[in-house]
């Protein structure tokens, strides 16, 4: 039966990718002995090389910024300890190794190994700071555990003589190089710890090379430093060396006789110490006094700020403050309304009717002397129009005529009788005189 599962297809480029980060998580950081061999100095300044052995060969590329560090040119043929990751160059699919230290291959392996030990003695905590013993401020008595015949603790007694002359010192004779000398380091530390004779214990020696200085990179020799009931100072070679026992020491010192200085103070320095401590007393102690005045100060304040008079007298200006706020606010508010009733009055007056009235009366008045000029005037006109045409009129009134003795005959209709035609033997007319009527009937007509 087939499967209806659909195969994982990858590309070149995912498949690559996939198997850098396998290596890169499956190895991490290793350590690798073996003949250079195929070796370029690019030049961008990153190293290209081969490391092989009898039987395989692998790639390995050194970048600039980790070259540098290098105190050697590396040789086709040279034998070295590297340091590096494993890795994948995706583009042409080549795995190689990223090299991040290279040493000799005798210097490397013993590096290599000191990496390691300091490796686990710190995840351990021998190196926590938490762990390391405060130096003692008076030491009394020194122990001193290195070669009785080197230089060291030649260096040692000089300084401490010349520091303070007062200080015992118990020296504890180990080898310090050589195939016995971890055991009596060893030794010596654990019979000055048993003793307890010391306030503080100095281990070391002059410098030399890492092989000779490898005794105090022994892990026993460290776990018995760490367990030290006495302060241990550390004071092996010169500035650069760097060995266990000084990352596991109480306190790690350049040299042996940095050490010595450290351990004591001298008698300028206890002198000074002395002047010093004595003027901070004297500081602290008017400090004090200081504080003591201010805080006496501030309870009197605050005694008297709790006063009830004081504070029935800051009741008052608080109360003399809102009498004059008030007074200020209602005198700011009449002016205000005073203003406003200023203003309104001003609007009021120009509106009054009784203006309008008197502007109206003034006019009517003059409408009215107006009125009674054209009417006098035209009563004027008309009349002396009245007379012309009263003239005229009596000019061509049958008035006048009758005045000069004629009449006017009406009949029964009042119909002016113009011709005889109109009259009948027997109608009665009446005659219009100039003054009254006349009734008459007719008898003849002619």
């Amino acid at each position: 039966m087939q499967s209806t599962s659909q195969p994982n297809i990858y590309n070149v480029s995912k498949l690559n990718n996939d198997i850098k980060r396998l290596l890169e998580g499956n190895f991490g950081r290793i350590w690798l002995n073996a003949e250079v061999s195929n070796f370029v100095a690019a030049s961008s300044g990153h190293w290209y090389f081969t490391l092989k052995d009898a039987r395989s060969q692998i790639k390995c590329a050194m970048f600039k910024g980790r070259n540098r560090a290098v105190k050697f040119r590396p040789q086709n043929g040279q034998q070295i300890m590297v340091k590096a990751n494993v890795s994948v160059y995706e583009p042409r699919g080549d795995y190689q190794l990223l090299v991040d230290v290279m040493d000799m291959a005798g210097d490397g392996l013993l590096q290599q190994q000191f990496e390691q030990l300091k490796c686990q003695l710190a995840s351990e905590g021998l190196f926590a700071t938490e762990h390391k013993k405060p130096l003692p401020s008076q030491v009394k008595r020194i122990g001193i555990i290195t070669s009785p015949t080197g230089a060291a603790v030649q260096d040692i007694l000089t300084v401490l003589k010349r520091r303070n002359p007062l200080v015992e010192v118990v020296i504890y004779p180990a080898q310090v190089q050589g195939q016995y000398a971890t055991n009596e380091l060893v030794h010596a530390l654990e019979v000055a710890n048993y003793r307890q004779e010391t306030d503080l214990i100095i281990i070391g020696r002059g410098g030399g090379s890492l092989e000779d200085l490898w005794c105090f990179n022994n892990e026993t020799l460290a776990r018995t430093i760490f367990s030290s009931q006495i302060p241990v100072i550390s004071a092996v070679g010169h500035e650069v060396d760097i060995t266990i026992s000084d990352f596991v020491a109480d306190y790690r010192a350049p040299t042996p006789s940095a050490a010595a200085e450290i351990a004591v103070d001298s008698n300028e320095e206890l002198i000074n110490k002395f002047n010093y401590l004595r003027q901070r007393l004297v500081h602290a102690l008017t400090k004090q006094v200081h504080q003591e005045k201010m805080s006496l100060q501030q309870l009197a304040h605050r005694l008297s700020a709790q006063d009830p008079k004081y504070k029935l007298q800051q009741q008052a200006q608080y109360l003399d403050e809102l009498n004059t706020r008030l007074i200020s606010c209602t005198q700011s508010k009449l002016n205000h309304y005073q203003q406003r009733l200023h203003l309104l009055n001003q609007r009021l007056t120009k509106q009054s009717p009784q203006l309008t009235i008197s502007r109206m009366a003034e006019r009517h008045k003059q409408l009215t002397n107006r009125l009674t000029y054209a009417t006098k005037q035209m009563l004027t006109t008309k009349q002396s129009k009245l007379h012309s045409l009263l003239r005229e009129l009596n000019t061509v009134s049958p008035l006048a005529t009758l005045e000069r003795g004629y009449s006017i005959s009406y009949d029964d209709n009042e119909s002016v009788i113009t011709s005889s035609k109109q009259v009948k033997t027997g109608m009665k007319m009446v005659s219009q005189l100039h003054q009254g009527k006349v009734t008459s009937i007719v008898e003849s007509i002619e």
